[in-house]
């Protein structure tokens, strides 16, 4: 076994890497470019290398530099994670060059499976079915248009090399192809170092499923289940789960096997993931082979207890599998969120900035889930329920522009689904995150979304249930008075603190009330409550009655109570004469106030907010690659009107309605914060 592992990536990969490597008893050497010097898998390795300036064009994926670390150190072996030199051959023929091991596939099986015209190809000459397309490589823009055409519309514009979402467009017209194939092409360029784009028919009622494979050099091949990863947004997988709620045993069975065939024909050695597209009537299409691990890898781990990055350094090392396909069961459910630095409420562009609080949720064993640094094949006794998070940040750290913005993996686990989503609920509702605009109201929505609690979605999911973004969630009246209950016996509890500070004037002792009016979500609440010491009861003017039960504390930022003895777990920040209050995707301003102040409270006139509709502001932290108009240009509703970057990714800005640009305040190059002017219109 090796005694010395790098690993040539960064961030909760690197620091998931890290972990088993630490439990095998191996050394660990992590790189690092200028904006990662302080970084989690920098702390956490045994050793640290710096590789250059923070664009990882300059950086993580210069071969030369990562193996001038590799040599440095004397690693025997080089982990690549996902994304960055994961899938790059060439990368693979250096080591090799050196006599250090590729912790991943053989050089011929990336070449053949990893760039996905080839993969394609070999698919379509082993039988296997594949969404239809035009595999050649594809000169320029107005040939990207007359392939599209050729193939039909809606087509999907991809980077051969690419993956987690970036180089890849959907086309429904020419001038979207046009579009998507320049942008396709500079996103592969900056992400892979390779700007090469073929297009392929785009299904549009599909449901993502892929299927986990894992074959060493002797031969042996197996494959893990499946996971279900239909919930995307721009192609880039949001929630995932394992087993999938669609699949019968038959079609696993299947895909199972086709999968592993599809490996074993390119003397695939690693774990890989055969990815498919299916459709209503569950006949599946090969889509590509991603030859390394996946982002989403933890569900798969999670229900089938096995170690997924160990069975890859195994393998790395010539070991058999310890495991054939009889002893490949699936046990429970197992639900994966990403979180992301991006803002839901701006059309999820990305978000900068540094973690002002950054608290997950307390990880617990239950079911295949690691423990103390070991792999529990079974729940232990009293547990039914596990949480997990796979992360790169800390409290207080950099969520940076150079780089994907995934701050986390969270991940549950239970013995059926609807406990799964359950326990995510809880798992997301206690996570706190402060600093930087992010999705966890949005994940929360998902989980309480009926479509997705059916299991019904397909990879339109969050354009069909989100069409004019997410705005938002408006909670039930159930849920509002189980809020107002609780943030009445939380400002009681405030109250009393305040009345017991010293140095108040005799005879002037304040008395705490019985009797408030709680308003939250547009609607107020009056009630009465009654405290003891195990609790308060608190009734509502229509005469129900809820108990609340909590050993919350003012001062602290989130609070588990019972709510007639349901559990409810609320993030909480004081504002004046309340809270303001975060759960299940909800973000509520709760005013408690007197009967009086709730009178005079309705009398107060509602500040008006600016109108900024005759401006474009720049939507997130980002770099303007393109100004497409100029001043006195006449623009259409839809009209592109500049490229921002940020995050290795170019947003496009469009005219939201007819006008004439009046003035354009910057410049391609410029860099600009959120909300700042980039040009006026009349």
């Amino acid at each position: 076994m090796f005694k010395k592992i790098l690993i040539a990536n960064r961030g909760e990969i690197a620091c998931r890497v890290i972990k088993t490597a630490r439990k095998m008893g191996i050394q660990t050497v992590a790189i690092y470019s200028d904006a990662d010097k302080h970084a989690l898998h920098v702390k956490m390795a045994d050793e640290a290398v710096h590789i250059g300036p923070p664009p990882a064009n300059q950086s993580y994926i210069v071969i030369d530099k990562v193996m001038k670390a590799v040599k440095e150190t004397g690693a025997e072996a080089v982990h690549p994670g996902y994304g960055f030199l994961s899938e790059n051959s060439k990368f693979a023929e250096a080591l090799a060059a050196q006599n250090v091991a590729f912790i991943g596939p053989p050089v011929g099986a990336i070449e053949a499976m990893g760039d996905k015209i080839t993969s394609k190809k070999i698919a379509q000459d082993a039988d296997v079915s594949t969404v239809p397309g035009y595999m050649g490589l594809i000169e320029d823009a107005e040939e990207a248009v007359k392939i599209s055409n050729q193939i039909g519309y809606p087509v999907m514009i991809k980077a051969s090399a690419g993956g987690g979402g970036k180089g890849m467009r959907i086309a429904w017209n020419d001038d979207e192809a046009r579009e998507g194939f320049q942008s396709s092409k500079n996103e592969a360029a900056s992400s892979f170092g390779d700007d090469r784009i073929f297009i392929e028919k785009f299904i549009t009622q599909p449901r993502h499923i892929e299927i986990q494979v894992l074959c060493d050099s002797h031969g042996n091949g197996i494959y893990l289940g499946e996971r279900e990863c239909s919930i995307q947004r721009r192609q880039q997988k949001v929630v995932e789960e394992a087993p999938s709620p669609f699949l019968d045993e038959a079609t696993r069975k299947a895909m199972g096997e086709q999968a592993v065939a599809l490996a074993q024909a390119v003397d695939y050695a690693s774990a890989g993931t055969v990815e498919f597209i299916v459709d209503g009537d569950k006949n599946f299409y090969f889509l590509e082979m991603n030859t390394r691990l996946q982002v989403e890898h933890p569900v798969t781990e999670l229900i089938t207890g096995v170690d997924l990055v160990e069975q890859m350094i195994r393998v790395a090392a010539g070991e058999k599998l310890s495991i054939s396909q009889k002893d490949v069961t699936l046990n429970g459910w197992a639900i994966e969120n990403r979180l992301y630095a991006e803002d839901p409420y701006r059309g999820f562009l990305p978000s900068i900035g540094r973690l002002t609080a950054y608290r997950p949720p307390a990880e617990q064993a239950a079911g295949p889930l690691l423990e103390n640094d070991k792999w529990q094949g079974d729940a232990p006794k009293g547990k039914t329920v596990a949480v997990r998070n796979d992360t790169g940040v800390f409290e207080g750290g950099e969520i940076s522009m150079y780089y994907d913005p995934m701050i986390a993996k969270l991940c549950t686990w239970a013995p059926t689904r609807d406990e799964a989503i359950e326990a995510m609920r809880v798992a997301l509702d206690s996570f706190e995150v402060e600093g930087i605009g992010h999705n966890l109201p949005f994940l929360s929505a998902v989980m309480d979304h009926p479509v997705f609690i059916k299991g019904d979605m397909t990879t339109a999911f969050i354009e069909e249930q989100y069409p004019d973004g997410f705005e938002g969630v408006a909670l039930p009246k159930d849920a509002l008075k189980k809020i107002a209950a609780s943030a009445a016996a939380m400002y009681r509890v405030a109250e009393i603190r305040r009345t017991r500070i010293t140095g108040r004037m005799d005879n002037h002792e304040r008395k705490v009330g019985k009797r408030w009016v709680v308003s939250l979500q547009g609607e107020d609440f009056a009630l009465k409550i009654k405290a003891d010491k195990k609790g308060s009861t608190v009734k509502f003017e229509d005469g129900t009655k809820l108990r609340v039960a909590s050993d919350w504390t003012p001062g602290d930022s989130l609070a588990r109570l019972k709510v007639n003895d349901e559990p409810l777990v609320l993030k909480v920040d004081k504002i004046t004469s309340g809270f303001r209050m975060r759960s299940r995707g909800a973000d509520l301003a709760v005013h408690v106030r007197t009967i009086r102040q709730a009178e005079l409270a309705r009398l107060m006139p509602e500040k008006i907010a600016p109108d900024t509709s005759k401006m474009l502001l720049c939507p997130m932290p980002g770099l303007i690659v393109k100004l497409a108009v100029e001043v006195g240009e006449e623009v259409q509703e839809g009209q592109s009107l500049c490229t921002i970057e940020a995050m290795k990714m170019e947003n496009i800005l469009r005219a939201e309605k007819k006008g004439v640009v009046t003035k354009i305040n910057a410049s391609a190059g410029d860099s600009l914060a959120v909300d700042e002017v980039i040009m006026e219109f009349e």
